[in-house]
């Protein structure tokens, strides 16, 4: 504050006061790049509503991915900087209004992703025994809001999964649903999850696209892995990959569908050894409806065909598909924060291209936006990172050239927190998190195994602070 008393620059003595909404990678990464940053002084908090940071690095990414996960190992070191405090366990719009935030802070930037599924809009669709993949992928990796009862009710029983959707997180979940319970118990899924996937009596998993193998959206190291499950193998029926010639040329200037295509071929064909269970791969299969009364029973699908702009034309063409579990994975969209405008169509906040947020069609000051909630549900963890950089750079400008201003002392916002009766989750404790899961999948032989109880997560951080 100046002087005068009206709003100041950022000096040591009183640095920028960011608020970073969303402890995922876009969060983390807007962080790092204001602590690498020299040209102002800062302070920052990373508020998230769970009492644990990394976002979708934990919820997200399937637990049979080790070496993807381990990115929150690189993620961890932007926590440990002095400047940034985490502040978990924390809810804008629960525990805090969004203009008390920001009455804390001088910037905010808003990181909270798109955690709503997409629906398919068809008949059926709410049928028991019908799932959006965010439910699932909730479930196996023990996020504390996950519905445990209804997807283990759904999963009770199956023998034929159909999953809807052709990107990673479509991937993820067919090859989740087809290992077995020895390539699950390695990983770090909660031992609830293992004990029902392995009771599961899966006999077929098909994964459906409603365009063509060209217009798949998941990346080629996520296909490969399908081809390596132990009693599991792909199925593609070749004519699903023969393009016409336009077709063909169009993929062959796209590097990913053209690996995707040799990937695909290779697999064109395959004999099912005796023991496995198939796992197709099917193309040009829209979902019309969902069949079942008392639950799903089939899935009726129409032949389709790709027109010149890529879009899937249905031909006419029907066939019911056997299956008693349905997942949906059709896309992302995000959720209002309240205060907090979000475009209905897009499931994004209004922002001018580079970050800033708009208000009634102009930038916000003091307001931001990065990650999925910016762009949408789109890219794979490293993207967010070039997302998050040119947010910071625009909240930079708007500093340097006087728009953004430090507005003086004001309360603590942890204190503040705490004084409401709220129990914000700090790095030590998020630490002591970290410990016991730890010790938990060490008594298992395993590396980690998830807490996924909000009361177990707030426990460890309770019993660390009594022991120290």
């Amino acid at each position: 504050m100046a002087a005068d008393g009206s709003p100041a620059p950022p000096s040591d003595g009183h640095p920028l006061r960011v608020a970073v909404i969303g402890a995922g990678p876009a969060g983390i990464y807007a962080a790092d790049a204001l602590t690498r940053q020299t040209a102002l002084p800062v302070s920052i908090d990373l508020l998230d509503r769970l009492p644990t940071p990394f976002g979708l690095v934990r919820h997200g990414i399937a637990p049979d991915h080790p070496k993807m996960r381990a990115i929150r190992d690189t993620l961890h070191r932007s926590l440990d900087h002095p400047l940034v405090r985490f502040v978990g366990n924390v809810e804008v719009g629960t525990d805090l209004s969004l203009e008390e935030l920001r009455a804390h802070v001088d910037a905010v930037v808003y990181t909270y992703g798109a955690a709503l599924d997409r629906h398919l809009g068809i008949e059926g669709e709410e049928l028991p025994g019908s799932l959006a993949a965010t439910d699932v992928v909730s479930w196996y990796t023990g996020h504390p809001d996950a519905d445990r009862a209804t997807v283990e009710a759904a999963l009770a029983g199956v023998r034929s999964a159909v999953v809807i959707g052709v990107g990673n997180v479509a991937l993820d979940v067919g090859r989740i649903l087809a290992r077995t319970a020895a390539e699950l118990e390695p990983t770090d899924m909660p031992q609830h999850v293992i004990d029902a996937l392995a009771a599961a009596p899966v006999e077929q998993v098909t994964v459906l696209g409603r365009r063509g193998p060209a217009q798949a959206t998941f990346t080629t190291q996520e296909l490969r892995e399908l081809g390596e499950l132990a009693a599991a193998t792909v199925l593609v029926d070749p004519a699903d990959l023969e393009l016409d010639p336009d077709a063909e040329e169009r993929a062959a200037t796209d590097r990913n569908a053209s690996r995707n295509l040799a990937v695909l071929r290779g697999w064109a064909g395959h004999p099912l050894p005796p023991g496995h269970i198939p796992l197709r791969l099917r193309f040009y299969a829209r979902p019309v409806r969902l069949l079942g009364t008392d639950r799903v029973t089939g899935v009726e699908v129409e032949r389709t065909a790709v027109d010149g702009d890529g879009r899937a034309v249905g031909t006419g063409e029907f066939e019911v598909l056997p299956a008693d579990l349905v997942i949906r994975s059709v896309g992302y969209r995000g959720t209002p924060l309240p205060g907090l405008p979000v475009d209905e169509r897009t499931g994004t906040v209004p922002h001018d291209g580079i970050g800033r947020v708009l208000r009634d069609g102009r930038p916000a000051p003091g307001e931001y936006a990065a990650g999925w909630i910016k762009r949408g549900p789109s890219g794979v963890v490293g993207h967010n990172k070039h997302d998050a950089r040119e947010t910071v750079a625009a909240l930079l400008a708007d500093a340097g050239d006087g728009t953004l201003r430090v507005h003086g002392d004001r309360d603590d916002l942890v204190r503040t927190l705490r004084a409401r009766g709220a129990e914000p989750v700090l790095l030590e404790d998020w630490r002591a998190i970290d410990a016991a899961e730890q010790a938990l999948g060490a008594s298992r032989g395993r590396a980690r195994t998830t807490l996924h109880e909000r009361a177990a997560l707030l426990a460890a951080v309770r019993a660390a602070a009594q022991a120290g």
